[in-house]
Parts: structure tokens; C-alpha cells; sequence
């Protein structure tokens, strides 16, 4: 293989300061279990290989590089939730007008530039057009932090903005992000001419693209062009804001899994990065009591990050109760039958697992051995060649607990 080419300086040119970005409507490497996060959108497409969580399964490597040692499978909570320094569940004492919640993830955006902790925060906007189409930014200010506020539930180029690193004057960045887009950066961070990086990672399952989020939406509430945002809770409802203010709940156990079975991301239906395994902190819901966020940090660097609105949280333990397993393996069954309920028996279901069902870490561990089964019976039937290599052996040992249709 000839050597790479010197640069003007005469140094040898590293390979994604020769490669070009892909253009857009290619088909990227990873093809039909592609997440577009924008990795191959840069020039940092270079290291695609190696560094896409669907080409190259890298949980070890990546947990070490970014926390010093990879997850312990013997302690039950690192099993599920990854390394971890502490877990706790905590909200805004005064929350963000507008945010999804209370606005904790905003508030840590808006913290780390106001105290100088770093120069930009990359996160995602939406379209003038489009409420729930992405536009991945690299922010400089408070206001450009909190125009991002609220997830998109679709798939997001956020690596994208890697392009505009070079002459920015960005030395220090906060990357907010999902499990997919996170493995990639964490593969190509020592390329990146930043000085620090610190990840905020956000829990991630069952994006979709724009299209399938519109059939979603249609199929499942009353008005779907007023629709804010939605969030799959704790209490096995989805809670849907519509611009009027109003909310509105639909039971899980009543979705119209028959249209809605196909409608899920390839990527995501074969990804294990439930948690966001490589990021300094994460901040979701999954693992909180009703009204409260699931914090868990990973590392020192993530415990710099939630000491940056520790003064403004009202903090609690974590809690656990219930017992999950019985639930997970009826919804195996129901969900690879594509079984609807009707909705007031779906009503009836959701007001009795309300009450007696998982909550707090069992709720969290509910829904990640609902995911894992699904997603290991999806890759053994689409995609049997790369299963073994492609599950990690966390996931293998999560999944083991259950019974699996035939792949």
C-alpha cells in the first residue's frame, strides 16, 4: 500500500484530512442498518469501519477508553445500565419553560457555556419547517442551547457538525447525543482537534425516520399535526403535548403493533446501546419514579457536568419495585404475534400494570429486556450472519433469562 501523501508542511496527512464527506443520499456503509448519524455526512468518514456501532461492535473497547474499565457483569445494575459511578434521580426545582421535561439536559448546555467549561455544545434544533426534523448545531450560546431544547424522536445527523470543527476556534465541546451517535465519536476522538470533550448522552430506542414517525403518529393519537412531543413513561402510557397545552395519554398495550411492527429504524431494532454506554452522564427517565429523571454518571468528567445544576436539582435514591419478568416474556409473545388489544381492554391492562407493576430500576429493566429480546430475535432473523458478533455479551446475558420464538 503506497504511503500517504506528505502535506504542504511536509508531515503525513491523517486519513480524514484526506477523505471527503459522503453525499447525501448515498448509501453509507452500513446500508440498511445505517442510523445516518451523520458520521460518514463528515470527513471523519475515514474511520467509518472501525468506528460504526453497526459495522463494529466496540462496547469494551469503548468503556474503557471513556471510564477507565469496561462494565462489570456479575453486579446486576452495571449489567443493565453500564459503568457507573453512582446512579440518582433528580429534577429542577424551577423547570425550563418549554423543555421536555424539567430541562436538565438544556440546563447542563446552558451551565457549560456561561461557566467557560467549554466553547460550544453540539446538539440538535428542528426545521422552520418541520418541528420534528432534526438539525444538528453547534451552539455558542445559552439562546442557541435552549432553541434545541425537546428530543426529536427521528434519526439525527448530529455527527455531521464534526465538518465545522477545523478553524472554528472550538477547543472544548460538549456532545449531547444517543448511543449510536456516541460510539462513533468515542471511536474517532483522538482525531478531533478538540482540547476536551465531554459527552451528555441521552437513553435511545425505537427511532424512526420521518415518514415512519408520521404513520406512528397517525395510527395512535387524535391530532397528530398539533403533536410537541411524546414520551413512552413509566406509568405504560405514552404522553403526547400538542401545541394547545393540552396533553394527552395512550396506553402501550393499545398501539396498533400490526402497522406499527415495520415501522421502527433497521438500526434500531439491532442496536444494544439502550443506555448510551459511552457517555461521561446520562440523563433520562427510564430508571426514575414518575415526574423524575434517571441520572447516572460514569466517570469524573460526568460528575463535573451534574455539578454544574447540582445547586438547582432536588435530588432522590434511585428505587426499585416489582418484579418485570413475567411481563417481558408475555410481551415476547404478544409482540412477535403483532397482537392488538382492544382499547378498552388495553385500559383495563395498563390501570392494573400501573399499579402493581415495575417501577423506578425495574421499570428500567422492563424495558431493556423488552428491547434486547426483541432486537436479538430481529438480527437472528434479518441479519443471522452477524449475530454473534454483533450482540454484545452483556445483551447475550440479558437475553438468555427468556424465551425466544424461533429465529
Amino acid at each position: 500500500m503506497p504511503a500517504p501523501p506528505p502535506s504542504s508542511a511536509g508531515r503525513v496527512q491523517a486519513p480524514h484530512e484526506r477523505a471527503r464527506p459522503l453525499a447525501k443520499g448515498s448509501i453509507y456503509p452500513a446500508k440498511d442498518l445505517c442510523s445516518q448519524c451523520g458520521l460518514c455526512d463528515s470527513r471523519w468518514v475515514a474511520y467509518v469501519r472501525d468506528s460504526c456501532a453497526f459495522l463494529t461492535q466496540r462496547f469494551e473497547a469503548m468503556e474503557r477508553g471513556a471510564h477507565g474499565r469496561s462494565r462489570d457483569l456479575e453486579n446486576e445494575d452495571e449489567l443493565y445500565f453500564g459503568v457507573q459511578q453512582r446512579m440518582l434521580t433528580a429534577r429542577l426545582r424551577q423547570p425550563l419553560e418549554g423543555a421536555q421535561w424539567t430541562g436538565i439536559v438544556s440546563r447542563i448546555g446552558v451551565r457549560a457555556l456561561e461557566t467557560g467549561l467549554v466553547d460550544a455544545v453540539l446538539c440538535v434544533g428542528q426545521s422552520p419547517e418541520d418541528r420534528f426534523t432534526p438539525v444538528p448545531r453547534l451552539a455558542r450560546t445559552p439562546a442557541e442551547v435552549l432553541a434545541a431544547r425537546v428530543n426529536k424522536p427521528t434519526l439525527s445527523p448530529n455527527l455531521e457538525v464534526l465538518e465545522q470543527l477545523p478553524g472554528s476556534g472550538i477547543r472544548r465541546l460538549l456532545a449531547i447525543g444517543v448511543g449510536c451517535q456516541i460510539q462513533a465519536l468515542r471511536a474517532v476522538q483522538h482525531t478531533l482537534p478538540l482540547d476536551e470533550l465531554y459527552v451528555l448522552g441521552l437513553p435511545c430506542v425505537d427511532n424512526v425516520s420521518r415518514q415512519g414517525l408520521q404513520t406512528f403518529l397517525e395510527s395512535t393519537v387524535s391530532s397528530p399535526e398539533t403533536v410537541v412531543h411524546y414520551e413512552f413513561m413509566q406509568d405504560f402510557r405514552i404522553h403526547f403535548r400538542h401545541s394547545d397545552g393540552r396533553t394527552e395519554t395512550v396506553p402501550f398495550f393499545g398501539l396498533d403493533t400490526p402497522r406499527l411492527k415495520d415501522v421502527f429504524a433497521p438500526s434500531c431494532l439491532s442496536c444494544f446501546d439502550y443506555t448510551n454506554a459511552g457517555a461521561d452522564l446520562v440523563v433520562g427517565y427510564m430508571g426514575a419514579t414518575f415526574g423524575r429523571q434517571w441520572i447516572t454518571v460514569r466517570n469524573p468528567r460526568g460528575q463535573v457536568l451534574l455539578d454544574l445544576v447540582a445547586p438547582e436539582l432536588e435530588v432522590a435514591p434511585v428505587t426499585s419495585r416489582g418484579d418485570r419478568r413475567a411481563a417481558v416474556q408475555q410481551g415476547i409473545e404478544a409482540y412477535d404475534r403483532a397482537v392488538r388489544l382492544p382499547r378498552w381492554l388495553a385500559e383495563l391492562v395498563g390501570f392494573f400494570v400501573q399499579r402493581i407493576g415495575p417501577q423506578g430500576l425495574e421499570y428500567g429493566r422492563f424495558s431493556i429486556d423488552s428491547h434486547f429480546t426483541r432486537n436479538a430475535l430481529w438480527v437472528r432473523r434479518h441479519h443471522p450472519g452477524k449475530a454473534d458478533a454483533h450482540i454484545p455479551a452483556f445483551a447475550k446475558r440479558i437475553i438468555s433469562r427468556y424465551r425466544l420464538p424461533a429465529a
